[in-house]
């Protein structure tokens, strides 16, 4: 996808930022454990996907993900300390600081966006991010995302020996993104095995044999 004339910042910007969060949070690691797992929320994506395939209207507050748990999830996954994050789509020149304050209260570090109405802006920010992450010397990545425009992306760090998770409703990801399983990403439910929602949502999925409860069903 093309950056041309977007206003997001430039690649040396992006890899700047994510240095900067590297050497902001080395008191949060253990001694022997150097390395930090960068939460890269496409945070449109995650909604979008909520809202229209998974509920087919607007979800409600207590219907939405808690991000905090996301963000604790992230660093479970490999024991790390975490980094969260999360873009957001500005082009309107409207933001929801009530969200971004409580992502801020969260330790997540919100990114608003703008460019022209054709391009997607948030795409591009994503892009960016992982591909500067990919030229630091270490970093665990987790993308929030259903999308396949980051499979370049997720495919160069897996073939650099990087650990690589995405977030979000399995049946509703990208079959790219499925393939790269057998190149070693890692798949995470951001309901069934992250826990993301207070209330249980009207999803159907295959259920393992061994996990059939049917006092569920009755």
């Amino acid at each position: 996808m093309s950056a041309v004339g977007v206003g997001v910042r430039p690649r040396a910007a992006w890899l700047a930022i994510v240095e900067m969060s590297y050497r902001r949070y080395p008191d949060h690691m253990d001694v022997d454990n150097k390395e930090i797992t960068y939460l890269v929320v496409d945070g449109e994506n995650i909604d979008a996907t909520l809202g229209m395939s998974v509920l087919d209207r607007k979800p409600s507050p207590e219907e939405r993900p808690r991000w905090d748990r996301v963000l604790d999830a992230a660093s479970e996954q490999w024991d790390q300390s975490a980094k969260g994050l999360f873009f957001l789509n500005g082009s309107n020149g409207h933001l929801p600081m009530s969200f971004v304050q409580a992502l801020t209260a969260m330790d997540y570090t919100a990114i608003p966006l703008s460019g022209p109405q054709d391009v997607k802006v948030v795409d591009v920010g994503v892009q960016r991010t992982l591909e500067a992450i990919a030229q630091l010397d270490s970093g665990s990545v987790i993308l929030a995302s259903h999308d396949a425009d980051f499979v370049p992306q997720i495919r160069a760090l897996l073939a650099a020996g990087r650990r690589v998770g995405v977030i979000g409703f399995r049946e509703f990801l990208s079959s790219q993104l499925h393939e790269l399983e057998d190149e070693g990403l890692e798949i995470l439910d951001l309901e069934y095995d992250v826990h993301a929602f207070q209330v249980m949502l009207p999803r159907i999925r295959i259920i393992s044999l061994d996990e059939f409860d049917p006092m569920e069903f009755l």
